[in-house]
């Protein structure tokens, strides 16, 4: 049966196609903002801290009982457009509770940059992060942040050698691989995306890192377009020899796909920390 996409908008809106969606992401405000506050009390938090000279250049880190078992970076999304570092604060609890320490950055968002200049601000990040903790490194990231940490795996990545070889795990949770399309939406003004652009920073066009190993994860309840986008690139990168996992977890949209990583238990975290 023939299919194809007449609104191109429509299967890239989320809080549209989501029952209140209005009411996301400031639904994490709240526990982002008490996570913060309590680890700061303990003196298991280090915010702001800069990793390059603009506004945006800057991560916050949380720091486990006891010394760290390795690094989480967790990139944030919002069309790399919008939000900051302090939404998702509480993401954290998870790989916390299992040892591990977790920095959150912010870049500086479109159409102050492009998006090509935002992979090298969070290969910054990261690098600047990594400095101060020890052992593996995992990336995970959502949405945009989805293509963000999967751009580090790729082998055009802006991190150096002595950061590649701490990388044992890259997870895109609802992430965008290829750009092309949203060249067809709203967005592809407020992302200055050309098509020199779309090609330069598609993962799914670009070789993976040797050894990579990478879980695409998705809601179930997601529009078809992010579905797609997780699907494609663990079939694509598993062909060019990468480690690759897709997975849907039933019952989830695109916004409380995340909130597994705020529990230990929970089969996101296991997955994101399994490798390490």
């Amino acid at each position: 049966m023939l299919q194809g996409i007449a609104d191109w908008d429509a299967v890239y809106k989320n809080a549209e196609n989501i029952a209140d969606g209005a009411s996301w992401p400031g639904r994490w405000v709240e526990p982002a903002r008490l996570l913060r506050e309590r680890l700061e009390a303990e003196g298991r938090a280090r915010l702001g801290l800069s990793y390059g000279p603009k506004l945006r250049n800057r991560f916050d880190l949380f720091l486990p009982l006891g010394a760290p078992r390795g690094l989480v970076v967790f990139v944030h999304g919002g069309f790399w457009l919008a939000l900051d570092r302090s939404y998702w604060s509480h993401m954290a609890q998870g790989p916390l509770a299992h040892g591990f320490a977790v920095a959150i950055p912010e870049y500086t968002l479109c159409p102050e940059a492009r998006i090509s200049q935002i992979t090298h601000e969070i290969g910054a990040a990261i690098t600047a992060a990594a400095a101060k903790v020890e052992g593996p490194l995992l990336l995970a990231g959502h949405s945009a942040g989805g293509h963000l940490v999967s751009r580090m795996g790729c082998a055009d990545s802006p991190l150096a050698d002595d950061i590649r070889s701490r990388l044992a795990h890259v997870m895109s949770v609802s992430g965008l691989h290829d750009l092309r399309p949203l060249q067809r939406t709203r967005y592809r003004d407020p992302l200055r995306l050309d098509d020199a652009e779309a090609l330069r920073e598609s993962p799914v066009l670009l070789d993976p890192l040797e050894g990579l190993r990478i879980t695409c994860w998705v809601g179930g309840m997601e529009t078809s377009e992010f579905r797609r986008q997780s699907a494609l690139l663990a079939n694509i990168w598993r062909g060019m020899g990468a480690a690759t996992d897709m997975v849907e977890e039933p019952d989830r949209h695109h916004f409380n796909i995340l909130d597994g990583l705020a529990h230990a238990d929970h089969p996101i975290t296991r997955s994101l920390l399994t490798p390490a």
